[in-house]
């Protein structure tokens, strides 16, 4: 009986070496050095086309060549793992540790996520710039009471109108079914005289194939990511928003990361603002191009267009004024001191 192994010690000698194995799977050798491997999963909304995707892929090897692989990212884009508009509670519940949302499509949790979506608000780049500064003090201590904290904002490009006819007026707007996608673009729609529809982003071939929808209200990134020459055959500009994404982080897995590997991803975090910037300027008129190669026909909206958005935009800014908290508008008032201060 010496030989014989003892009841259940095979089983447990198994077990053992499934732990080992197990543990070992997340050791590191570099050099001298050993550590862990951390792996966050990180969900977005949009295609590997998208200058937003190619923003989030180049944060992500920033960080992973910056911590020496000890923090890896695994991107699943384009709404395949979460949908985009369930990324943000995703995160807050540790679902998954990152994600790009959409700041505009909360709405409905406070009139703060509503400011940029107003017409005129951030109608070109430098104005969406200094409402983000104005605007980050608020959404660091929301975001932080939630959880969570944003470590990078990007601003799309400005919005226009698809449509299968040219805009040659106001009149040729009226009675058009068009996808917008929050509350504030469905007020501008429904006042320029449209049947307002708020849709995710992935679900726009298919209402267009099924004459839901017959125009869009979004930007030459967004046409072009959907294929809009397929259902358009007219990009009508107007600028009028810059709209912000922004890049979210568990504040609990946050926090497990080492000091050096937690001012990495920080780090990371402001260079793909900066470089998010820049690419939103660039992407605006190299995907105007695309939209014009593949046969569609890029203008800028007439006067009576744009004279209506204005007019639109300021009965909004009274409305959300009206309604807002003194700390909203407080946000208001100084991204308005950064206007006057040119700053």
């Amino acid at each position: 009986m010496n030989g014989a192994p003892k009841p259940g010690g095979f089983l447990m000698s198994f077990k053992k070496a499934l732990a080992i194995a197990a543990f070992s799977s997340t050791i590191i050798l570099s050099g001298n050095a050993v550590y862990a491997q951390t792996t966050w999963t990180m969900a977005s909304g949009y295609p590997e086309s998208s200058f937003f995707t190619q923003n989030i892929r180049l944060f992500i090897k920033d960080v992973e060549e910056k911590s020496n692989g000890k923090l890896k990212i695994d991107l699943r884009s384009n709404d395949s793992l979460i949908k985009h508009d369930a990324i943000k509670r995703a995160v807050q519940s540790g679902q998954v540790q990152i994600g790009e949302i959409r700041l505009g499509v909360y709405g409905n949790e406070g009139l703060m996520y509503d400011l940029d979506n107003i017409p005129g608000v951030a109608s070109d780049y430098d104005k969406a710039y200094k409402l983000m500064e104005a605007q980050k003090p608020y959404f660091d201590e929301l975001f932080k009471k939630n959880g969570m904290r944003i470590i990078t904002y990007v601003a799309w490009p400005g919005q226009g109108f698809y449509t299968k006819e040219p805009v040659n007026s106001l009149a040729d707007l009226k009675g058009q079914k068009l996808r917008i996608y929050s509350k504030q673009t469905q007020i501008l729609g429904e006042k320029l005289g449209m049947q307002a529809l708020i849709l995710p982003f992935a679900e726009v071939p298919q209402a267009f194939s099924t004459g839901m929808i017959q125009s869009l209200w979004t930007s030459a990134q967004t046409g072009v990511d959907v294929q809009a020459w397929n259902y358009t055959k007219y990009f009508t500009y107007t600028g009028t928003q810059h709209t912000k994404n922004a890049i979210i982080v568990n504040e609990r897995a946050f926090r497990q990361l080492d000091k050096e590997t937690q001012d990495i991803v920080l780090e990371a975090g402001q260079r793909a603002t900066d470089r998010g910037w820049e690419m939103s300027k660039q992407a605006s008129a190299d995907r105007e191009k695309v939209l014009k190669d593949h046969g569609m026909v890029v203008s800028q909206a007439p006067q009576d267009v744009m004279d209506r958005i204005e007019e639109i935009g300021k009965e909004m800014v009274a409305d959300w004024l009206a309604a807002a908290k003194p700390e909203e508008k407080a946000v208001y008032e100084k991204y308005q001191e950064l206007l006057k201060a040119g700053k």
